[in-house]
């Protein structure tokens, strides 16, 4: 063909498996969507096909290449965020204002892979108090986690906090067989989880040995002030007005708080004690505090969760 061109990038330092992912997987749904050919060889990556094709795929393609760089490990979920970025004109934005947190003691760096993603991180480095509201999948719990990892390290904060309602044992947890800490477990292991993808094992056991990092139940933080803390109330919308005013105020000097919550899975008895639904009425316009809205787009677990996301919400307008 006449029109026929090729285009090469450069994929120096990159992981090939990586990047193409597994049977070359990621190049192959690239190709498909965008309608070009896409070959790895060598230290480049060939985009071949129409001068208007290429044109549209590239930054595409960049992006992939940066997103592997920075040490991702990624899949057909990506190519497609990344395509949607593309459409609505905002992949350029975010090559040029990048959010990154680069953690110690791990050869990784995490940014954000979506534009509500890097808004809320970027609403967290500008403010003191942060509400993100959205659905499961967001990276709401795990962004806020590497936030205040950052801080930690950089010496910002002396210490970290993470709170979670205990809803399902209705804040009491006495009746829960065995210790405390084996009665809080259930409830907070997703906050574990987080924090050990982003510092090492040791370095995480010898956190929580010294109180650098604590975790608990948001009922044992009443009565306390937490200064020189980075704050996170997790799983927010199950914590009642009077729990998150209490919340609110425990916060002392040079302190931090970010607040997650999804408005779709409130599990109180009654939806309106909700303390997350209260705050969304009473503080926005209060100079240092930052709402950010992520939507089902921002899902970055497996594509069927933005689907099975969709569902519920047109069932429920239905």
């Amino acid at each position: 063909m006449t029109d026929d061109v090729v285009h090469r990038l450069s994929v120096e330092g990159v992981d090939p498996l990586a990047l193409a992912g597994v049977n070359d997987a990621n190049l192959l749904e690239l190709a498909r969507r965008m309608g070009v050919r896409v070959s790895l060889r060598g230290d480049s990556m060939s985009l071949g096909g129409t001068q208007a094709a290429i044109d549209k795929a590239s930054p595409v393609a960049q992006a992939l290449i940066d997103l592997a760089r920075m040490g991702e490990t990624l899949d057909v979920h990506d190519v497609e965020r990344l395509i949607a970025e593309e459409a609505q004109g905002a992949l350029g934005r975010q090559q040029a204002d990048p959010v990154k947190i680069i953690l110690p003691g791990l050869r990784r760096v995490i940014q954000p892979k979506t534009t509500g993603q890097r808004e809320y991180l970027r609403s967290i480095a500008e403010h003191d108090i942060v509400i993100g509201i959205g659905p499961a999948g967001t990276g709401k719990t795990y962004l806020a986690v590497a936030a205040a990892v950052d801080a930690l390290s950089r010496k910002r904060v002396r210490r970290i906090v993470l709170a979670r309602p205990a809803v399902e044992a209705g804040e009491n947890l006495g009746f829960l067989p065995g210790d405390l800490q084996q009665k809080v477990d259930p409830y907070l292991r997703p906050l574990y989880d987080a924090l050990e993808d982003m510092m090492p094992r040791e370095r995480v056991e010898k956190a929580l040995e010294t109180r650098t990092i604590e975790i608990a139940p948001l009922a044992y933080m009443r009565g306390r002030t937490l200064s020189d803390a980075f704050v996170i109330l997790d799983e927010a919308q199950n914590a009642t007005g009077m729990q998150m005013k209490m919340f609110l105020t425990r916060l002392g000097v040079n302190s931090r708080a970010v607040i997650t919550g999804d408005k779709t899975q409130i599990d109180l008895p009654n939806r309106e004690d909700s303390g997350l639904l209260q705050i969304e009425r009473i503080l926005p316009g209060i100079e240092g505090i930052g709402f950010v809205y992520l939507e089902e787009g921002d899902v970055v677990r497996h594509r069927l969760v933005r689907d099975i996301i969709r569902a519920y919400a047109e069932d429920a307008q239905g």
